[in-house]
């Protein structure tokens, strides 16, 4: 399910997106300081290239590219 991002809090949607980019195995190829991560993934959401998903089996969130959700849909 998309969570459209504006519905979010702004505190809480920082602590998303910090803990995503922070998280155990992100591999961005390049280090960058974490405000920069932090405004990057902001950006996209923006965009639109990125989304945030719940998903009610695993009870978690997570950020991942637009495309990747309509592929999901798609396979339902």
């Amino acid at each position: 399910m998309i969570i459209p991002y504006k519905d979010i809090d702004p505190d809480t949607l920082n602590n998303l997106i910090e803990e995503f980019v922070t998280r155990d195995g992100t591999d961005n190829g390049y280090d960058q300081p974490l405000e920069q991560k932090i405004e990057s993934v902001l950006k996209q959401l923006q965009q639109g290239e990125v989304v945030v998903v719940f998903d009610p089996n695993l009870a978690s969130v997570n950020i991942v590219p637009k495309n990747t959700v309509a592929a999901m849909d798609g396979s339902h």
